[in-house]
């Protein structure tokens, strides 16, 4: 499905750049978000009183690349903690923002912020909004880098060279999509991770079983989850060791290892070896947007009576 999001990256040359550079982008247009004037000029967009920001629109197909995934590359293109100022371009119109058209979307980008905050104990610099309006800017100022390669650009020469080779796969999930919250989609599909302690299962302490929410695979009982501290659902291990896949993760700047479910493919979250010594030692910190909970009472209606010995 075709959708939009508005990026604010500092100059709009370079953010327009990247992101023409990205498998699944459809569109993108260099121009100017929640002026006070309407359809202002550059000029008047530097001299700061229009209350513009240089931004993006990106138009993409959502089934080839998610919101989680253009974040995450949008996050690799500025400083967030910068105030005003990308690179050598100062100014209120080149502060850093995410400005969203679809209020389905702002769980989504929630999560990625939030994630890219606890990497900095300085409050990150970048405005999470509704767009207000949208000017394109002047001819001259679309796919400028693409007229003028030798052109000034705050972003990292190899950040383009990354996202153009970068290959995704086409088999569309319509039916999944579809059956799918916008947040447990980029969860299990893009990787992303929902919000800390505000998540459906971090505080869910019933008997029960948690199954894979995409194809219904048990992965996880209650007897096995305990309260980590940590905002998700934590499990000292899965029903079976073969119901899980395990790879290196190095988003982020960090390395970690990802939890995926073996039977298909989708993100579950991460594990890590600071879980309950007398049961293995591990925490599989689990995303609640990648699972569904099913009570005891309820497992052997929904023909999961098989496992009732160990919840019990």
């Amino acid at each position: 499905m075709e959708k939009k999001i508005y990026l604010a990256g500092g100059c709009f040359w370079g953010t327009d750049h990247l992101f023409s550079l990205v498998e699944g982008v459809e569109k993108t247009v260099a121009g100017y978000a929640n002026s006070m004037v309407a359809d202002p000029t550059y000029k008047m967009v530097c001299t700061g009183h229009t209350g513009a920001a240089e931004t993006v629109e990106i138009v993409y197909d959502d089934t080839l690349v998610g919101l989680s995934e253009l974040l995450v590359i949008y996050f690799r293109s500025i400083d967030p903690l910068s105030l005003n100022r990308q690179g050598n371009d100062v100014g209120t119109q080149y502060r850093t923002g995410i400005y969203y058209t679809d209020p389905a979307d702002l769980p989504v980008i929630e999560a990625v912020v939030a994630t890219v905050q606890r990497r900095h104990t300085q409050k990150l610099a970048v405005e999470v909004m509704p767009l207000q309006n949208f000017y394109p800017a002047e001819l001259y100022h679309q796919e400028y880098l693409y007229k003028n390669p030798d052109g000034y650009c705050h972003v990292d020469p190899q950040l383009f060279k990354e996202v153009k080779s970068r290959k995704v796969n086409k088999s569309v999930k319509t039916d999944l999509k579809e059956r799918l919250t916008p947040l447990q989609w980029e969860v299990t599909q893009n990787g992303a991770t929902e919000r800390p302690f505000i998540n459906e299962y971090d505080h869910e302490f019933r008997k029960g079983i948690y199954v894979d929410i995409t194809d219904g695979t048990p992965l996880f009982v209650s007897s096995r989850k305990y309260d980590s501290g940590c905002g998700w659902p934590a499990f000292s291990r899965p029903i079976d060791s073969s119901l899980i896949t395990e790879h290196t993760d190095t988003s982020f700047g960090r390395v970690r290892t990802e939890v995926r479910s073996a039977s298909s493919g989708s993100h579950l979250g991460h594990v890590f070896p600071d879980g309950p010594a007398e049961d293995g030692g591990m925490r599989y910190c689990i995303n609640s947007a990648s699972l569904r909970f099913i009570p005891l009472e309820k497992m052997e209606k929904e023909g999961y009576g098989k496992y009732i010995n160990l919840v019990e």
